[in-house]
């Protein structure tokens, strides 16, 4: 009998036994910590072994519990912005707006292979701009009856918002959470680049498109060439997409103040510095007017929302036990000790194999530390003058960061936005592996090409 790939919370719970070990094993240590505007970063050249802090049973025990914690306002946005949405598909008014697309998409080939680019495209400029995950919880409930309907999969469904976004975040040009908090650290003047960066964004876009599609039209053609082929969903069965909706005048106006809430995220964040809480109350108003728009009884409000925020319960809970493994790690003093052993790596070596270096040293931490500005703080302010010293140009430090720290997002356990779309999906994390991973490891070559260009070829000033 073939073996069962272990569900998500399984994996985790195995991660979170191995952390623990870690920190018996891993020697302790930790770098000195001082104030950067809103976050601590470490000071180079201060890192010095602790006593050993191996975390014991209840340490593992409770490190659940302590994520929770941690990502409390994480899983709250989850929450409140899937309620919204539940609120949003009440009204009948995304039905309405799928079959529209699917309308657009069918009328002929031509049409068809549009859509798939254009929204993908539009993800990839969120997470470029305004660093768009975890937002991705939400849209994969939009997306996945879509690409069902449209004659893909549910792969294709989460690949068009997660591996749009993660793209965009990869090749970020203005992203303030991580290019925007790295280039402060080390020095360099907010948005200085940008030419490059803007370049180096629309060769990310372009790959992602390019695998998405080719997938999507060899899964169209023949079923059987999905990832997911033999797993059934209650996307498969169609329970998204089970009544016809026409474009009334109220949900147009639904679907117009959901598109001006998407206007105004942007727009917050960009200008207002925005956040979670922020963009959470946003959503909340949104479904509000969208419940007086499609002139839902107050009965009805609450038990759409009370269903929206119910898909993605277990989301939420692979998102705390996500964060638990970091408290695991942060306790037992041993992520400073794995960045200090790795920082050295590239030293001696050549300026462009150093960057490359600096890349697989960003995605390797990215395993323990899945946040952008989460470790923009942490390495940059060692990646920064260990580039002087290794006669590299401070914005390759910054560019191997935002690869590194973007593309193995889409793969790796840890984080919670990839566990928690595949659980929102029911797509086994072997099968996303399977289809996820070819793509990262030709991003990956792409980004090794990308960062030896400035080194080799020409230079920022």
């Amino acid at each position: 009998m073939k073996r069962k790939f272990p569900d998500v919370l399984t994996l985790l719970t195995v991660f979170m036994v191995l952390f623990t070990l870690l920190t018996w094993i891993i020697p302790a240590g930790e770098f000195e910590r001082q104030q950067y505007k809103n976050k601590m970063v470490v000071v180079p050249g201060t890192y010095h072994q602790v006593e050993q802090n191996g975390q014991g049973i209840m340490d593992f025990l409770t490190a659940p519990i302590a994520g929770f914690e941690a990502a409390a306002d994480i899983i709250g946005f989850v929450f409140l912005v899937a309620g919204a949405f539940g609120i949003v598909q009440k009204t009948g008014a995304i039905q309405a707006f799928l079959e529209k697309v699917i309308a657009f998409g069918v009328a002929s080939p031509r049409h068809k292979l549009l859509i798939l680019p254009v929204i993908i495209i539009l993800f990839s400029l969120g997470g470029a701009t305004f660093g768009m995950t975890e937002e991705v919880l939400v849209f994969v409930m939009l997306t996945i009856p879509m690409a069902l309907a449209l004659g893909y999969d549910i792969v294709v469904g989460v690949a068009v918002p997660f591996v749009g976004a993660a793209v965009g975040f990869a090749g970020a040009f203005i992203n303030p959470f991580t290019v925007g908090i790295a280039q402060g650290i080390a020095g360099l003047a907010p948005g200085s680049g940008f030419n490059y960066r803007l370049f180096c964004w629309v060769v990310y876009t372009l790959a992602g498109i390019f695998f998405i599609c080719r997938y999507a039209l060899k899964v169209e053609k023949d079923p059987r060439l999905s990832v997911t082929f033999g797993i059934e969903t209650k996307w498969d069965r169609g329970e998204s997409l089970n009544e016809q909706a026409d474009m009334t005048t109220s949900r147009v106006f639904v679907l117009v103040s959901l598109a001006l809430t998407l206007v105004l995220l942007v727009y917050g964040v960009k200008v207002w510095d925005w956040y979670i809480k922020e963009i959470a109350g946003l959503f909340v108003g949104m479904g509000i007017l969208s419940a007086i728009f499609g002139k839902l009884t107050a009965e009805d409000t609450v038990k759409a929302f009370s269903e929206g925020a119910a898909e993605v319960v277990v989301a939420a809970l692979i998102i705390g036990f996500s964060r638990g493994l970091l408290v695991i790690a942060e306790k037992g003093f041993i992520i400073d000790t794995i960045l200090n052993n790795l920082a050295g790596l590239a030293d001696g070596l050549a300026p462009a194999l150093s960057a490359i270096v600096m890349f697989f040293f960003q995605s390797f931490l990215n395993f323990f530390v899945p946040s952008g500005s989460g470790q923009a703080a942490l390495t940059m302010p060692l990646m920064a003058p260990l580039s002087d010293l290794l006669g590299l140009e401070r914005q390759v430090a910054v560019l191997a960061f935002q690869f590194g720290d973007g593309i193995s997002n889409m793969v790796i356990p840890t984080s919670g936005v990839c566990m928690g779309v595949l659980q929102i999906a029911g797509i086994p994390y072997d099968r996303w592996f399977k289809f996820c991973m070819p793509l990262v490891v030709i991003l990956s070559l792409i980004s090794c090409v990308l960062l030896v260009l400035p080194v080799s070829v020409f230079h920022w000033n």
